[in-house]
């Protein structure tokens, strides 16, 4: 399922919508109908497309996470802040470079949401990067891409295929995935180790990588992940529901997850890395947390973390506002990424 696919047919077009945040002006344009890029004016952003991306949509894209990361429920209520403007094809799609053939690469963000973030939710997370001057992939999950590791693994190399795109190829990345987004995210190195003839250098090409409220431990985590965040009113069965499911379906469920599990362990990605967790988050074993840590640490990957008693899944920014923003604050200065303007 190649990605112009998306591009075929005839839809409605959205209006050409932008936001202010900090002195410039943010534009966002649908590439596929889960993955948006947004970048501020000063990217030399085209004129606004006359017709519209394809209503032509394959079947459900999602995933949450087995031992890795999984759902959250919604934090913040929804509003309106940036939205789309859908583009026809890639060529519609802003040139990268800020100015002159000379400048550097502008850094890539990849933002993996959790699962049914609202847009009010995310908006904040996406400000403090574009605060930054960073461009934004936001990559949405869904829970089939969990559910049927199969679908996971071809959106993974959904994904990676418009970071082939030469608007995209070799510039900076930075990762920063909550919740189930891990879970994607591992999709996407999972499709890298099996098939690296197809994306060289793409690993070496992430600076850093941020982890929020992953879902670490058991089946039983993430089982009791997915009954919080789609039906928290009847959590238990639906826990029992999942469980049984993934017995049921064993050869394709647990089998792919054990599978997701060795991959993020053993990462083709060694740049510097920072986990935001918490030791009441009923999604995450602290023990299996820690455990993760000192495993990547043994690799010689510098880990950071942003560790609480109490606090909220993939909520931690509520919660913790300054101890949050802090710690992103150094591990960002510390991959030379440009400091928050003082607004922020």
């Amino acid at each position: 399922m190649g990605i112009l696919k998306f591009f075929m047919g005839n839809s409605h077009s959205g209006p050409d919508m932008s936001v202010i945040v900090g002195e410039g002006r943010v534009k966002a344009w649908r590439v596929t109908r889960s993955i948006t890029y947004y970048c501020t004016s000063d990217t030399h952003a085209p004129s606004p497309p006359t017709s519209s991306l394809s209503s032509h949509l394959d079947s459900p894209l999602p995933s949450p996470s087995y031992s890795l990361s999984a759902p959250f429920i919604s934090d913040m209520p929804s509003h309106p802040t940036v939205s789309s403007t859908l583009t026809p094809s890639f060529s519609d799609v802003p040139t990268l470079s800020p100015s002159s053939p000379t400048s550097s690469p502008r850094p890539l963000l990849l933002l993996f949401p959790w699962l049914g973030a609202r847009p009010g939710a995310m908006a904040k997370y996406r400000d403090l990067y574009l605060e930054r001057g960073l461009d934004i992939l936001s990559v949405e999950s869904t829970v089939w891409h969990f559910l049927w590791p199969r679908w996971g693994l071809e959106y993974g190399a959904e994904v990676l295929e418009v970071l082939g795109d030469p608007r995209f190829k070799g510039r900076p990345l930075l990762v920063h995935a909550f919740s189930i987004g891990g879970y994607t995210f591992t999709q996407l190195l999972s499709q890298m180790v099996r098939e690296p003839h197809k994306y060289p250098g793409l690993a070496q090409q992430v600076v850093g990588h941020v982890y929020d409220s992953m879902v670490v431990g058991s089946l039983e985590h993430m089982a009791k992940g997915l009954g919080l965040t789609l039906f928290p009113h009847i959590e238990p069965l639906v826990r029992y529901t999942a469980l049984l499911y993934f017995w049921l379906f064993k050869s394709q469920t647990v089998y792919y997850y054990d599978k997701s599990i060795q991959v993020f362990y053993n990462s083709p990605v060694t740049a510097p890395a920072l986990f935001f967790f918490c030791e009441n988050d009923a999604l995450c074993d602290p023990v299996a947390m820690e455990a993760v840590l000192d495993f990547w640490r043994k690799r010689g990957i510098a880990v950071e973390t942003g560790k609480w008693k109490e606090s909220v899944h993939a909520a931690h920014l509520r919660c913790h506002p300054e101890e949050y923003l802090s710690t992103l604050e150094k591990f960002m200065i510390s991959r030379n990424i440009a400091p928050l303007r003082e607004k922020m």
